[in-house]
Parts: structure tokens; sequence; C-alpha cells
């Protein structure tokens, strides 16, 4: 009789101290995949199912509602047999119900899997399985706490709300500017103290030095529920040849035909979409900055009001369960006014005001809210997204 011999490894990458191992919202990401060594040709020409997450991102969440949806792609280099979706109470309890799905002809490489689920109140382990024709198998999941009394439990989460604002108006070649230092300054004031962001501000800043700057950011360890707003100040420019936005750094040469000394809106948006936080949220009060997306995006009505009667830690959970790539700029492909000494530019103002506003009632400002203040300028502003937004993201500003 032939012995069948099956090996289960887990692989458990570590993205976090051990501190916020203990957290409530967890950092770690888990993986576990079974592996059928009897047939040995298996061995060299079998690899191991991917499974990738886009809704719900972070691996615990925190909702009122039992109905839930998820939604996650399965990639394989080997045809895929099926894939399983369990809930259970834990990882280690039996399955409470499952459902097989068979990937469709032509997407057994890759398939992507949108379910609406049903939970039980208190703690909901959705766990996936992914098996390929070789009977390779990997596993992964994400926690859901169903219920009012886990509001309780999502207000104790550790999170934390970032601020990085670049701001020139002392260039060596461009004429100066009169705002940019006191409009970031002043917002960066309001970040910290109404809505106790941690914000760093950086001006007058070379190339190289917003580029060393951004690196450093993406190589941060950040939470599932943390947030990253980035706010850059100045001169902005636009090629017609190149059919490109830049931000104009202090040493940015007028006549640089190649435009090496700036900093092209391609560039940043390829580093800041690769910024390992999940939410981030881009204004750019530039010239030219509605160009920093070449389809210009057109703002999207958010359904904010569903939540309205709800906690902020309810909003915030489920707001912030979509990957955020959010961008708002001063103005579309044209010149924007700098404004009078003083007295901010008109972009900063009306943002100004949108932070002042302290999102009503609620305490909690969204994208929307800060567009509806800026998007009665002269300039129209544009609000879109980037990178691997998912739909239904937002970035919230929590009065704390």
């Amino acid at each position: 009789m032939k012995m069948q011999t099956k090996i289960v490894l887990t692989l458990l990458l570590i993205t976090g101290v051990l501190s916020t191992m203990q957290a409530q919202n967890v950092s770690s990401r888990s993986s576990e995949f079974e592996v059928d060594f009897s047939d040995p040709s298996n061995l060299v020409t079998t690899t191991v199912p991917v499974i990738n997450w886009a809704i719900p991102i972070p691996e615990t969440s925190y909702v009122q509602d039992a109905k839930f949806k998820i939604k996650f792609q399965v990639e394989s280099s080997s045809p895929l047999k099926n894939v399983t979706i369990s809930i259970k109470q834990t990882l280690e309890t039996a399955s409470r119900g499952s459902l097989a799905v068979q990937p469709k002809e032509g997407e057994t490489l890759h398939t992507e899997i949108e379910k609406n689920l049903t939970l039980m109140d208190g703690d909901n382990v959705v766990e996936i399985i992914a098996e390929n024709k070789e009977g390779v198998k990997t596993s992964s999941w994400r926690k859901i706490v169903v219920g009012a009394t886990s509001l309780a439990d999502a207000s104790k989460l550790e999170r934390t709300d970032y601020g990085l604002v670049f701001a020139t108006d002392d260039y060596d070649n461009w004429s100066d500017l009169v705002n940019p230092v006191f409009d970031s300054r002043t917002i960066a004031e309001e970040l910290q103290k109404v809505y106790k962001f941690k914000v760093e501000i950086v001006e007058n800043a070379t190339q190289a030095e917003i580029l060393k700057k951004l690196r450093e950011y993406g190589e941060k360890q950040y939470k599932p529920l943390d947030q990253l707003f980035i706010f850059f100040a100045g001169h902005g420019t636009y090629d017609q040849t190149f059919g490109e936005g830049f931000v104009v750094t202090k040493e940015s040469m007028l006549n640089d035909e190649g435009k090496t000394t700036y900093l092209s809106h391609n560039r940043l948006r390829s580093i800041i979409n690769n910024v390992p936080c999940e939410h981030i949220f881009l204004a750019m009060d530039v010239c030219f900055g509605g160009t920093f997306d070449a389809a210009l995006a057109s703002a999207r009505g958010q359904d904010d009001e569903v939540y309205r009667e709800q906690s902020q830690a309810e909003f915030l959970t489920r707001k912030l369960t979509y990957k955020t790539r959010k961008y708002l700029t001063s103005g579309g492909k044209t010149y924007v006014s700098d404004g009078i000494k003083g007295q901010h530019s008109p972009f900063a103002k009306s943002f100004l005001a949108a932070l002042d506003s302290q999102g009503g009632k609620d305490g909690i400002l969204t994208i929307q809210e800060i567009f509806s203040y800026v998007e009665k300028l002269k300039n129209p502003p544009r609000l879109g997204e980037f990178g691997d937004n998912a739909p239904g993201s937002d970035f919230l500003f929590l009065v704390k």
C-alpha cells in the first residue's frame, strides 16, 4: 500500500513590534499551505496559490450590521481546482458553514471572488482556502466582530494619523512665493491640535530632500487603520511636450528642457502609491496640480449619510475597510493664485475652513466634506483617486 505524506507549513511574517501584536488591531500577516509529497514530480512544478484581500483589508474589522461583503483575488501559476469560503468562531473551532466556489473557465490562474455574507453576533473568522490541481492548498483569514458590543473594542484600537507637509516659498531660480510656508504651518497646527495628527513639515526642500523624506515614510511600519495625509504647497508647472505636470522644487532650473531638476507627477504618484500605509490622502496647492492624474478624475459622492447615526469608532472601521489613494488639487491644468501675503492662498483658506468646521456634530470630516468647501473657488479644484484605491474608500479627519 502506498503511503501518502503531507506536511502543513505555516508562514508568519511579522510587520510590527511585539506591542503591536498584542493590540486589538493585529498587524501580522499569516498564511498556511499544504503540500502533498507523495508525488515527487509535483515538488518540481508546483507553486503555492496566493490570496490577496480587497475587502476587508485589516485582519480585524468591527461592524454592527451582520451583512458583510468580502472580496478577494486568488492567483496561481498552476490551474486552481477550487476555492472554499468558511466561517468559524475562531480559527481552531469547527466551521459554521462553508461555500465552495469553482473558478470559471478561463479564470483558473487568476480569479476574483466577491460574496455577501451573513455573520453572527460576536467573533466571526472568514477563512479562504484555495487549492490547485496538484493538491497544494493555501489559506488566509479575516476576523469580523459583529454587534454593538464590538464598538467598545473598536474604540481601543491602536492607530495613528500622520501628516507630511512640504512647503516651498524660497526658490533658487523661480520667483519666490509669499504663502506656502505660512499656509502649511497653519494647516499643520490645526491637524495637531484638533485632530491629533503627528505632523512633520519640510520647508524649502530640494528634490533630493523630498525624495529622501518620502523614502523615510515608505519604510515606516503602519497598522491597518493608520492614515497618512501628504500636502504640497508651492510652484507647479506643466510641460506640453512631455504631457506631464511637475512639482517645482527649490533648485529647479528655468531652462531645464529635460525636467531633471523637477519632481514629476508620474514619479510622485508611483512613490506615494507604494508607501505601505493603507489610507493615504494627497492634497496639492500648486499650479497645474490637477495634472497629477492624467484622467482628471471627477469627484464622486460618498454615501456618508448611511453612517451618520453611528459612532466614530463604527464609522472609522467601516470606512477604512477599503484601501485609500485619494488626491485633491487646487486646480486643474492651469495656474492658481498664491494669494495675499499673510492671508493664505484661496485653496489653503478654504481647506482651513473645512478643518475648522471639525466635521459638524459627529466630529468626522470626510474628503467629500472638504471638497464642498473648496469646489466653489474660481479655479475649480480636482478630486480623484490614483494607484490602488478601492471603491468606497475614504480618508477621515476625526476630532479627538
